[in-house]
């Protein structure tokens, strides 16, 4: 193993490590009752990197929906009791085996974490799992630089392709839902915005959504009947997973798609309509980032990288960190802070002030 100073990686490191193992039986949704039951603070062994991979030397890890669904057992691959938790972070490559993966060693990226989570002073990954960084973008930016970024370019990509001239949007008051308003008006596609709150209505229609509809609003139904029919979008981009989510389905026009993306509702929606799948050619699809980046070919996924960095330097992009949290303080900070506006990002090693 090569490293940027060995004498400067110690035997051991801090990490927020998952306390269980495989699957739930059952699915919730975002809300943990208890952080304490699924994870744990423990200092375990710093990983050393394999053939293609690289040791990373966090410096900050957000906290996303997915990690929340993995961490209670209810995402799409199985937990590993005592493997540290988080999906993506932002950091400098601190060791590498031979081979290419060393020519990252010292540099700083943005990276998934492949092979050890991303809530730890270290993580594992596979160098191609990670983006070097220009100097240019704040670490705040660089730790949030894929997850979110990469499925908003990829599902706009999907709608263009799919020729659609408008787009319904949920969860769009979050930060994603904002970076697809902004893609899709690049794209000459009218963004469609749902949202729960009103309160978000005036600062989405100012970034360009061509509606706002407010779910609580008690004219809601009237209204989506009335955008759509202006609209006609063809495709639901759908982080929720509810019945509202479905009623709009279902109101859109014939050779609809609704890609759902996120589970942010604990109660699945009831389709009343079954017909309209047999005679109106509408579907229902899922996507999944990891899915994504597997399927597509290494040069789209350098520009789709290139892209979201383009957003970030260039300011259309910000992300609002409404909390920093030390790993330390995580187990008792992280559930109020996960209750506020904005991302939480968790700080290893260092001052979260």
């Amino acid at each position: 193993m090569q490293d940027e100073d060995d004498m400067s990686l110690p035997q051991s490191m801090q990490a927020l490590v998952l306390r269980c193992e495989g699957f739930a039986e059952t699915a919730s949704g975002l809300a943990v009752a208890d952080l304490g039951a699924l994870i744990a603070l423990a200092r375990i062994a710093v990983p050393t990197p394999g053939p293609g991979q690289v040791l990373v030397r966090v410096a900050l890890a957000p906290v996303n929906p997915s990690d929340l669904h993995f961490l209670k057992g209810e995402y799409g691959q199985p937990r590993r009791r005592g493997t540290p938790a988080g999906f993506e972070g932002t950091g400098t490559v601190v060791a590498a085996a031979n081979g290419q993966a060393a020519a990252l060693i010292g540099r700083r990226v943005s990276f998934l974490a492949s092979a050890s989570g991303s809530w730890a002073e270290f993580a594992l990954t596979d160098a191609a799992a990670c983006v070097e960084v220009d100097a240019g973008v704040r670490d705040d930016d660089a730790a949030a630089l894929l997850v979110n970024p990469l499925t908003a370019v990829a599902m706009i990509a999907l709608v263009a392709a799919a020729g659609a001239r408008a787009v319904v949007l949920t969860a769009a008051g979050s930060q994603l839902g904002r970076m697809l308003i902004d893609l899709a008006r690049e794209q000459g596609i009218a963004p469609v915005a749902v949202v729960r709150r009103a309160r978000d209505e005036a600062a989405l229609r100012a970034q360009g959504a061509a509606a706002v509809l407010v779910s609580g609003d008690p004219d809601f139904a009237a209204r989506t009947d009335a955008v759509l029919r202006a609209e006609r979008p063809r495709v639901l981009l759908d982080a929720v997973g509810d019945q509202t989510a479905a009623d709009i389905f279902l109101a859109m026009p014939a050779h609809s798609r609704w890609i759902s993306y996120g589970m942010l509702s604990a109660t699945g929606p009831c389709l009343a309509q079954m017909g309209q799948f047999v005679f109106s050619n509408k579907r229902i699809e899922g996507f999944w980032l990891s899915r994504w980046l597997h399927a597509v070919a290494g040069p789209a996924r350098a520009a789709a990288a290139e892209e979201v960095q383009r957003h970030f330097l260039n300011g259309a992009w910000h992300t609002q960190v409404g909390a920093r949290i030390r790993l330390d303080d995580a187990l008792l900070d992280l559930p109020d802070a996960l209750e506020r506006p904005g991302k939480v990002m968790l700080v290893p090693g260092a001052d979260a002030a």
